[in-house]
């Protein structure tokens, strides 16, 4: 009875409630279209307004706005990333605010204020964690933290090593990176009490973050190709993706493409490797028994001429007398000495890796990838017979690589291990400053001086190399190191290339005269090469305006595909003299794939087990096919350009080819284009892990750590003793430093630089050795002077 009066009681106060559900709904839907569009539109903007500014999302924006803070400190106090420019500063400023509010947005999605805040202070923790290990991780290698860094098994030394040196690592400034979590844990407790909010979020709502967070990142990407285009697509260095895009992006995005080549590789088996075998068994050719060994057991210096094209050689501009004034008078010298080897149709083979492809090829005689670079996306996780393992396990040979940037650009710091390089010399072993470098690292002259110290440390015979900067894009003028004729393009980035090369030209005779002076010019064998173009088919119209015989009103693809050979010479000091093997210029065809199989065939080293795609330049029988890694390509007859076939000598666009011509010409084509395809096959499924030749073992990546070079030179001194074949070792412990001559202007101001550094971070300055070095000349100028250029 009871229960009657009470539900009677229910229904006297709420008489809607015993309305058929299905009628209510009906009912109210009716009303919603009754009402007129303007007023449901005024309605959803005022819920929008009001879940808006709701205790919830300001607290999500205030904790972005915490994260914005530190990152921004983060990365101008603890990161070099090399920022230039408003445009770039801008850039970097914008970065963190996208993925920010994408992470923390994510905890609007929970239902209520209790859940929202430990979500919320959970992704600050996470965010605090990405932060700072990066942080401390960049302060021992130089470099951000990745995927594999993390959970490698073979990294796993680096990062114990870091735990135990936290103490050491750490900075003062540090506890800026963990305020935002005891300010947010408080703010968010009183923000979201049970008082305080008065109203409930509507989770619908918080897609509104989401796409903000991607119309800020669709900005901030835009702004980034602005700056640096192509960036995801040949992810130049991890430097980059976080100076354009931020560092949330760059963790996210390492960990996608990790999952992405980890998936490709699984699936892989090595039946995929007997095509590939059997071709190049098929395509074998034999070294020339003249020349095979004539460089058996010397050093090895291998010049990577940074943007240098054949036309340069022997290339002059007129100075204001009128006078002819050759462009690269050291390189010609070389080109035209009877102790080289010289080729002028040897061309580059690089795609979108550029320097990266140049580097595969010189080191693997394998192509880069269609897509980006091969360093940056297999270098850290493949297998590789690279020369360094080569002539390591059949001569005995150290290894070392010297680089006046930053090791990490191009993923060079991680590949190279893989390629079994002993030695890596990065920015960190140069002193840099504003007025020394450029935007891409130490200028030649500085840098081939300051790599000696290093280099007498070397146990010979050694294999090395020299990546350049200098004659970079958009090659600037430098007033006080250029002396060079102008040269007038109408465009000002073709003018400057001349006169970075003729600097770049310079730094290289300054660095011969010392390996003359040194003891070491006679016993070595010095490989040059171009790594790619330096003027852009979109400027050859330009360059075309001062280049002899060129027809700049008829300019077409054919002589754009001209443009793009580079130099490639071995020169063999006192090899016409000594050995009675005279060199000289040839004029095969061929490509920057082909180098390694010629220097291993001059070092006396056979080839035929390797998967090598390139062949000895000097071979009787070889096949002069040059393709380009976009699928065109070059003989001594005909240059293929997409479908376009030319007269390769006349440059003639040939359109009356018979069937049989045409077949043939295709059938060179699909045959020179196999390896490009065999290549992108054994980068991206990691092949050459299911193929050992006899008498080469696996790297061991584990071995090298690039940040204890000198500390790993010292160790292996100390076990070989008296079997130390080193240069310093020969003389006695003296320094040969200074025998080196050089007109930088920027030196003595570098040697002050250096003296400070080396106070900073304790470690030596080789500039304090050269006056009590018996070698060392008793001149004053002795190290900033240069008596000219060297004569072969």
């Amino acid at each position: 009875m009871t229960n009657n009066k009470n539900w009677m009681s229910f229904l006297k106060r709420h008489p809607k409630q015993t309305n058929n559900s299905n009628d209510n709904n009906d009912n109210h839907d009716d009303y919603q279209e009754k009402r007129p569009f303007k007023e449901r539109v005024g309605r959803h903007w005022n819920s929008f307004q009001k879940n808006m500014r709701h205790p919830r999302v300001k607290l999500v924006l205030f904790a972005v706005l915490l994260l914005w803070v530190k990152t921004i400190i983060a990365y101008y106090l603890d990161f070099s990333l090399g920022v230039d420019g408003w445009f770039q500063h801008l850039i970097l400023w914008i970065n963190p605010l996208a993925t920010g509010l994408a992470f923390y947005g994510i905890s609007l999605l929970f239902s209520n204020n209790k859940t929202t805040r430990r979500v919320l202070l959970l992704l600050v923790v996470l965010q605090t964690i990405i932060l700072y290990g990066n942080i401390m991780y960049y302060r021992e290698f130089s470099d951000f933290m990745t995927f594999k860094a993390l959970f490698g098994s073979q990294n796993a030394g680096n990062l114990v090593g870091i735990v135990g040196s936290l103490a050491k690592l750490m900075r003062p400034h540090d506890i800026i990176y963990f305020l935002d979590i005891p300010i947010l844990f408080i703010v968010t407790k009183k923000k979201l009490s049970r008082d305080a909010v008065s109203y409930k979020f509507s989770k619908r709502y918080a897609s509104t973050i989401f796409i903000t967070a991607g119309l800020l990142f669709a900005v901030n990407l835009q702004l980034a190709d602005i700056s640096r285009p192509q960036l995801l697509l040949r992810t130049f260095d991890r430097t980059y993706i976080v100076k354009y895009l931020g560092l949330n992006f760059f963790s996210g995005y390492d960990v996608a493409k990790t999952a992405h080549a980890s998936q490709v590789r699984a699936n892989a088996d090595g039946t995929e490797m007997e095509e590939i075998t059997s071709y190049i068994d098929s395509h074998q050719v034999e070294g020339n028994p003249e020349y095979y060994g004539v460089a058996k057991g010397k050093n090895v210096v291998v010049l990577h001429l940074e943007s240098m094209q054949q036309f340069l050689i022997d290339y002059t501009a007129k100075d204001e007398a009128g006078n002819d004034v050759p462009v690269t008078p050291f390189l010609n010298s070389i080109y035209h000495s009877k102790d080289t080897f010289a080729f002028d149709n040897v061309f580059h083979q690089v795609g979108q890796g550029k320097s990266s492809d140049a580097e595969l090829m010189m080191e693997n005689s394998i192509f880069g990838l269609s897509q980006g670079s091969a360093l940056s996306q297999y270098g850290s996780d493949n297998t590789f017979q690279a020369a360094s393992s080569i002539l390591k396990q059949n001569g005995g040979y150290t290894s070392a690589v010297f680089h006046g940037n930053v090791g990490s650009f191009w993923n060079r710091n991680d590949t190279y291990k893989a390629f079994g390089v002993d030695y890596f010399f990065d920015s960190n072993y140069y002193t840099l400053t504003k007025e020394n470098s450029l935007e891409y690292g130490l200028k030649d002259k500085l840098f081939y001086r300051d790599s000696i110290p290093y280099l007498e440390q070397l146990q010979q015979p050694f294999y090395t190399k020299f990546i350049t900067v200098s004659n970079h894009f958009p090659f600037p003028y430098d007033e006080e190191n250029s002396d060079y004729p102008p040269v007038e393009t109408g465009d000002e980035t073709v003018n400057g290339y001349f006169s970075t090369v003729h600097y770049a030209d310079e730094a290289l005779s300054e660095f011969f005269d010392y390996m003359k002076e040194s003891g070491l010019y006679d016993d070595t064998i010095f490989v040059f090469y171009g790594d790619h173009y330096g003027i852009s088919n979109s400027r050859n119209k330009s360059l075309a305006t001062v280049l002899p015989d060129a027809d700049v009103d008829n300019w077409d693809d054919y002589d754009n595909a001209m443009l793009q050979r580079v130099p490639a010479m071995f020169y063999i000091p006192g090899m016409s003299e000594e050995d009675g093997v005279s060199g000289g210029i040839s004029e095969t065809y061929g490509g920057q794939i082909d180098m390694l199989p010629t220097l291993l065939h001059l070092l006396g080293i056979d080839t035929k087990d390797y998967i090598m795609f390139g062949h000895d330049l000097l071979a009787t029988d070889r096949k002069q096919q040059v393709v380009f890694r976009n699928g065109n390509l070059v003989t001594p007859d005909y240059t293929v350009i997409g479908s376009e076939i030319y007269d390769t000598k006349t440059g003639e666009l040939l359109t009356d080819l018979t069937e049989e011509e045409q077949t043939k010409v295709q059938a060179m084509v699909e045959d020179a284009q196999k390896p490009l395809g065999y290549s992108q096959d054994i980068l991206s499924n990691d092949l050459l892990r299911f193929y050992q030749p006899e008498g080469l073992k696996a790297v061991d990546k584990t071995q090298y750590d690039y940040t204890k070079n000198l500390q790993r030179i010292k160790q292996v001194n100390e076990e070989i003793g008296d079997k130390n074949t080193s240069l310093l070792y020969k003389n006695n412990g003296e320094t040969s430093l200074g025998l080196y001559r050089t007109t930088a202007p920027e030196l003595e101001s570098t040697i002050e630089a250096a003296k400070e550094n080396s106070k900073r971070k304790n470690i030596p300055d080789y500039n304090d050795l050269i006056e009590s070095s018996p070698l060392t000349p008793k001149d004053e100028e002795s190290t900033t002077d240069t008596s000219g250029s060297s004569e072969q």
